[in-house]
């Protein structure tokens, strides 16, 4: 073993370094506590917001601190040998030799030496390590700096939550009168949201409101001496504030869009927009699995479901509605669930991930799954998802093609693909320009692809077994000769002359589209018009030219719904055939003598459309002209604000500034003072928007001639 000497200063090099290690955490804690204590000591708890910034300042200083101390506390003295192995070469990397006893003679040795050399080095009277403290100083230099700024330096209060008393334009209020009448001193709105948002009541900071649908919304208002107040919504009749105390209050609930004034002894304040914020149904994204799913013979039979809930104001429930239907034809049966989904995440944005397990669910092959998720938020929302289908692959079910006791088929069963192929086609073409070349090329030659093989398909059904019958054409090409393996050998006849052997060129039945007895002459020429159009389509694809190809695969889809249409059969109902009537003695011989027509005469006068608005600009125009106006006249252009207004509900801030205009108009017209020029163009734009485009009527052409097409009219009418 060591020596003690060697263990004593081993164990004073880790004393010191945790000790200076803690002594530079503790600075850097001290700097962040300095500032939370400056902003605490300066504005105490008057400020929530800057109370618990100072707390949480603390709290975090005082958490770094013990996570450092635990992590410090942690180096052993394995940690100092490694370190004094790198600092000292005349060690050679033997210190840790100390901590242990020496197994063999040599391991014994080289524990002597270090440990002289250890004792010969002193490291306990020199520096072993070195810190990085700058960073750290520096820090806390600029903590105690903002510190001593924030309790020293002169500065403002900061101003209170309290927010300020929202302020209402009179402009029809009389000037003269203004130190005696009546005035709104101060005026607070709050707003209580509908239980479903999960808000919390908040002030308005103007008096354009936009509110949640179904909020409370209350007017508190001071005035200078007793007062008349009411508030009239949508120009209909006002409504009256109660008194309490020395305050006026308002409560009302609105679930509607609309325009108010608030108005002070017959004075009415400019237009002021109240919008309402609709609450919108939950949204339902299903991200897997897709809307038909087969699980073929040998997959687990478990189906996993990832969906996307969301709301504005949160989710209040959510399930899935699962139906299995069991069995076919008329013996099926119908079983429906309800599962509960696992949902993860707030309550605004769920997130599900979950298995259907199909054998639990009572299912087994041939048997299918149709669920839909539905989902309720707190209010009257309700989404239901779309329907998916999961099915199991039926594997007792045997297509027997040799079932020589059934006809034989001729209908194809490849008529959707021709029409999957064009949709295909069609999105590439509507994709284009948002993919690559690489990828759209790649696209355009896989339709080819799957034009071949459909080709070749249909091309079953003529004889053509092989590839050499593509093409227009078909069969094998001009010129071209057998050969040995291609399909088309031939016996060898002993006797040339023979009737087999002369016959045989002109028999050749094999693998023939002339010999296939699948259809009829016609029916098979419209096929083969096909199989040429599906051709032509899928060299433009595999050249990369789904444009070109379109109208092809739409003219073959065409002939084969042509071809499906010729096979269906039509067999004549057999039954009672009622004798014919006997039309010459009976046509035409009924008595109407005591038939009378059904005769109504209404008279329905044509409505003028926005009868005040039209009149309203009449009375612009005349005014334009002369400059001259009656008191009466505000009679007419309050009969147009209200139409204007009602008209402007859906939208309450469109026509806003038009409204304050007109009010204006109005005051200065009751008043007989000069008219506001830029507010009559405004209220005249705003009532020329309103009202319907005018309807067109035939005018008279005038047609200009020259002077020689005028005298050559003037000969023809003499």
């Amino acid at each position: 073993m060591a020596t003690p000497d060697s263990i004593h200063i081993l164990h004073r090099i880790r004393r010191q370094y945790v000790q200076a290690k803690l002594g530079l955490y503790a600075l850097q804690a001290l700097a962040a506590i300095l500032v939370a204590v400056a902003i605490l000591w300066r504005w105490k708890l008057e400020v929530p917001l800057l109370a618990s910034t100072a707390l949480a300042i603390l709290l975090g200083a005082i958490l770094y601190f013990v996570l450092r101390w635990r992590s410090i506390s942690k180096i052993s003295l394995q940690h100092v040998a490694r370190h004094l192995n790198r600092q000292y070469p005349q060690l050679e990397d033997s210190t840790e030799l100390l901590l242990h006893e020496p197994e063999n003679l040599l391991q014994k040795l080289q524990q002597q030496r270090v440990s002289s050399e250890l004792l010969q080095l002193h490291p306990e009277q020199q520096k072993t390590f070195s810190l990085r403290s700058t960073a750290t100083y520096t820090f806390l230099g600029l903590a105690l700096l903002f510190s001593i700024g924030i309790l020293y330096l002169p500065a403002k209060p900061l101003a209170t939550s309290q927010p300020e008393s929202i302020k209402v334009e009179f402009p029809n209020a009389p000037v003269a009168a203004a130190d005696t009448a009546a005035k709104i001193e101060e005026i607070e709105i709050s707003i209580a949201p509908p239980a479903y948002t999960g808000k919390s009541t908040y002030r308005a900071e103007n008096p354009n409101l936009r509110v949640e649908e179904g909020a409370t919304v209350t007017w508190r208002i001071g005035t200078n001496k007793p007062a008349k107040l009411q508030l009239e919504l949508n120009e209909q009749k006002p409504i009256s504030f109660k008194k309490q105390g020395k305050n006026y209050t308002l409560t009302r609930n609105f679930s509607t869009a609309g325009l108010y004034t608030i108005n002070l002894n017959g004075q009415k304040s400019s237009f002021y927009t109240l919008e309402i914020i609709p609450d919108e149904a939950p949204t339902i994204q299903i991200q897997k699995p897709e809307q038909y799913t087969e699980v073929l013979f040998g997959e687990p039979q478990r189906v996993t479901l990832q969906a996307q809930l969301a709301d504005d104001y949160g989710i209040r429930e959510a399930n899935m509605i699962a139906t299995v239907a069991k069995g076919t034809g008329e013996a099926v049966k119908f079983r429906e669930e309800k599962i509960k989904l696992n949902l993860s995440g707030n309550s605004k944005n769920y997130t599900v991930k979950q298995t259907l397990d199909l054998q639990k669910l009572g299912m087994t092959y041939g048997d299918e799954l149709y669920f839909y998720l539905q989902a309720w938020d707190r209010h009257r929302g309700y989404t239901r998802s779309e329907t998916y289908f999961v099915q199991i692959e039926d594997t007792t079910i045997v297509d027997n093609s040799f079932d020589l006791s059934m006809g034989v088929n001729p209908v194809p069963e490849y008529f959707r693909s021709q029409r999957q192929i064009i949709i295909d086609t069609e999105k590439l073409l509507k994709e284009q320009k948002s993919i690559t070349r690489a990828e759209f090329e790649q696209r355009s030659n896989t339709l080819g692809i799957d034009q071949k093989l459909l080709r070749l398909r249909y091309g079953k059904f003529l004889g053509e077994e092989f590839e050499s019958g593509i093409g227009p054409g078909g069969g094998i090409p001009e010129g071209e000769e057998h050969y040995e393996g291609d399909g088309h050998d031939h016996e060898e006849f002993a006797d040339k002359n023979s009737a087999e052997a002369l016959l045989d060129p002109y028999m050749h039945k094999h693998d023939q589209e002339g010999e296939a007895t699948f259809f009829e002459p016609a029916v098979k020429a419209k096929l083969k018009g096909a199989l040429a159009q599906m051709w032509e389509a899928e060299l433009r694809l595999r050249t990369h030219k789904p444009k070109e190809a379109l109208p092809y695969e739409y003219k073959a889809l065409r002939m084969l719904k042509d071809v499906q249409q010729s096979q269906r059969a039509y067999v004549a109902k057999t039954g009672f055939e009622a004798p014919p009537l006997k039309e010459p003695e009976l046509r035409l011989t009924g008595e109407l003598n005591k038939v009378t027509p059904l005769s109504d005469q209404k008279s329905i006068d044509a409505e003028k459309p926005l009868p005040n608005t039209s009149a309203a600009l009449q009375w612009v125009a005349k005014y334009k002209q002369n400059g001259k106006y009656k008191s009466a006249d505000a009679t007419i252009l309050e009969k147009a604000g209200q139409e204007l207004a009602q008209r402007s509900l859906n939208k309450p801030g469109s026509n806003l500034k038009a409204l304050q205009d007109l009010r204006t108009i109005i005051s200065e017209v009751q008043r007989g003072e000069a008219l506001c020029k830029s507010c009559l163009v405004s209220i005249e734009r705003a009532w020329v928007n309103l009202l319907p485009p005018a309807e067109q009527t035939p005018q008279p052409q005038q047609a200009v001639r020259s002077k020689l097409g005028r005298v050559y009219m003037k000969k023809l009418e003499n």
